[in-house]
């Protein structure tokens, strides 16, 4: 019973060392991963890349993982000069993926190391590329046109800006970024790095050529506004002119009726008044003689008539007592 005892025991040590070397010895890959196994500092073998259950010596040999996966690269904005001598920013980023691991692993290690790397290498080739190309072609597309009708509905371009506008792309932005793919990627191979791709995230210029920039802008609108302003008082002063000249044809014509309208009143107050007298010229003449005393005589007016004035003998034809 205890050699059985024992012997049990002794298969249980047995397949527990087994387990723990096979366990020691298997390792998984999934499908975003690939490996190399290293045995005291050096590599074994071929990269490791198919997913599933693979086997190493156990204890003296260990794996080193890698992503298959896409990584980002970003650079830092950059101030470049343009072949024109304008000073530039310029803002890049990149995709790469781990194209030979074992190749990877001694050239750069990591991935910080290769981030390294990449910043010396595509630093370099953006600042070369875009020293060399003009500031037109970095900030368009080939394709890019502007139409004869944007440009007259855009009534404030000045004849520098539509000059600008109306010249045309020999290879554009993405000529350029495809040119700065091919240089970089040629430097990949020896570093077991695949670049997948480049862009340029972001160009402006940098913050001295900015406010020259600005203030031109600003004094370009100003010098429109200006423009518009005297375009508008001009356009005042001949709806002014006009307004006062139709003004003045209406104050004569007015005037001009008027004094129609008065002439034939008084013809017509003439005729009603020779009418009237010539029927009477004994009243008319009566009527006179009280005009002019209701003008010539005040309320304080003292006046001593004679038994031969006018006025006397008209009161005594009226039977009125003098």
């Amino acid at each position: 019973m205890n050699r059985f005892s024992a012997a049990i025991g002794g298969f249980v040590i047995l397949l527990g060392i087994g387990a723990f070397v096979l366990f020691s010895a298997a390792y998984t890959l999934d499908e975003s991963e690939q490996a190399i196994v290293i045995q005291f500092g050096a590599p074994v073998g071929d990269p490791v890349t198919t997913p599933g259950l693979h086997f190493k010596t156990p204890f003296i040999q260990e794996v080193r993982r890698f992503d298959k996966r896409l990584y980002s690269w970003d650079g830092d904005p950059n101030q470049i000069p343009t072949r024109g001598e304008q000073f530039i920013s310029v803002d890049t980023t990149a995709r790469w993926r781990i194209a030979d691991p074992l190749l990877f692993m001694q050239r750069v290690r990591d991935e910080r190391g290769a981030t390294l790397r990449l910043n010396d290498i595509l630093d370099s080739v953006v600042r070369d590329q875009i020293s060399a190309t003009d500031l037109l072609e970095i900030v368009r597309s080939k394709d890019w046109r502007v139409s004869e009708e944007d440009l007259a509905r855009a009534q404030a371009v000045s004849e520098t800006d539509e000059e600008i506008l109306r010249q045309r792309v020999a290879s554009g932005r993405e000529e350029l970024t495809k040119l700065i793919l091919e240089k970089a990627r040629a430097q990949m191979p020896t570093l077991g790095i695949e670049l997948v791709d480049i862009r340029i995230k972001r160009v402006d210029y940098v913050e001295s050529v900015q406010q020259r920039v600005f203030e031109r802008m600003i004094a370009e609108r100003q010098r429109i506004a200006e423009q518009f302003r005297s375009e508008g008082q001009g356009r005042a002063a001949q709806i002014d002119g006009q307004t006062q000249q139709l003004l003045a044809q209406i104050r004569s014509e007015a005037q001009r009726r008027a004094e129609l309208i008065r002439g034939e009143a008084d013809a017509e107050a003439t005729r009603v008044y020779n009418e009237a007298f010539g029927a009477d010229p004994e009243f008319f003449s009566f009527f006179r003689s009280l005009e002019s005393y209701s003008r010539s005589i005040g309320s304080k007016t003292t006046i001593f008539l004679g038994p031969d004035s006018d006025y006397v003998r008209y009161l005594r034809k009226s039977g009125l007592p003098e």
